[in-house]
């Protein structure tokens, strides 16, 4: 093994080993894909978590605006292959870049999002949430498929529409969590129209305007998943079970806060727990064997 062909697996396994600790639920579908696109998906995961922990992280708005810029010309330059840097990261985001040629824009915008979010995002209409959603969410579809490999062009649009299913099953789910962190995505026009606050949201008064509003945005986020159910025959078969595991625990995680809308507001967050979700990577395992060869 080369020293170069050993630092990228070591990089690598670098991006694994981030993936495994902190993808709560990609990494039960990631881990089905074949290589080269599972060490580069998870690459791409390790890159979305650092760019999320600059802003997590701040130390002071301009500060975490510098380090935004930085990574941002970072990104470009590893996209463009003139990245040196001998972080771990770089070493497999700029040859997981190589590889797959991947497109400069879902990234930018991606960065473009967390910007908004340092400036402290506003939600104030449905289309301030949908834009959110297309910064944060629909991008990584984007950036997946580019990986996995799709045959029908329509593909894109359909990543998009997965992306804001996935991104309003967070949102739902997340609520009380993210109103304790001063931060609301429920436009705050549709809070107003009903005559309540954030706090009275998640508090479920009145319970009647509570429930109807959460009711709505689940059946907006099963629209998005309906819509896009054609994804999955258009990218390569191999990373099928993948694109559908990941569905799959998205998709329950929904229809577990549809059964009970209350859950979302009470202690313990709805989630699915590591049995059931290795089952449904098993599961999908399953598929994968079928599958046809990787593209």
């Amino acid at each position: 093994m080369s020293t170069a062909t050993g630092s990228i697996d070591a990089a690598m396994q670098h991006c694994r080993d981030i993936t495994r600790a902190r993808a709560r639920n990609f990494y039960y579908g990631l881990k089905l894909l074949p290589e080269p696109k599972r060490s580069s998906l998870y690459a791409i995961y390790a890159w979305m978590r650092r760019a999320d922990d600059i802003i997590d992280d701040s130390d002071g708005r301009e500060l975490t605006r510098i380090e935004l810029d930085r990574f941002s010309e970072t990104t470009i330059e590893a996209l463009e292959g003139r990245c040196d840097a001998d972080d771990p990261l770089w070493i497999a985001f700029t040859e997981t870049a190589r590889t797959f040629k991947l497109d400069a824009a879902p990234f930018l915008d991606m960065l473009e999002g967390q910007r908004a979010d340092l400036d402290e995002r506003s939600i104030v209409t449905s289309e301030d949430l949908f834009t959110y959603c297309r910064q944060v969410a629909s991008t990584v579809g984007l950036v997946c498929i580019q990986v996995w490999g799709y045959d029908d062009s329509a593909a894109p649009s359909l990543a998009v529409d997965r992306g804001i299913a996935f991104q309003l099953t967070n949102i739902l789910r997340d609520i009380r969590e993210d109103v304790e962190l001063d931060r609301c995505y429920i436009p705050a026009q549709q809070l107003k129209d009903a005559g309540m606050t954030p706090d009275d949201l998640v508090s479920w008064r009145p319970a009647d305007r509570a429930e109807s509003i959460i009711e709505g945005w689940i059946a907006t986020a099963r629209s998005h998943y309906e819509r896009s159910a054609p994804l999955e025959e258009m990218i390569d078969p191999a990373c099928r079970p993948t694109l559908w595991a990941m569905t799959t625990i998205y998709r329950e995680l929904l229809e577990r806060i549809a059964k009970d809308p209350h859950r979302i507001v009470e202690d313990r967050r709805v989630r699915l727990n590591a049995i059931h979700k290795t089952s449904i990577a098993l599961r999908a395992k399953w598929m994968a064997r079928s599958a046809g060869p990787a593209k």
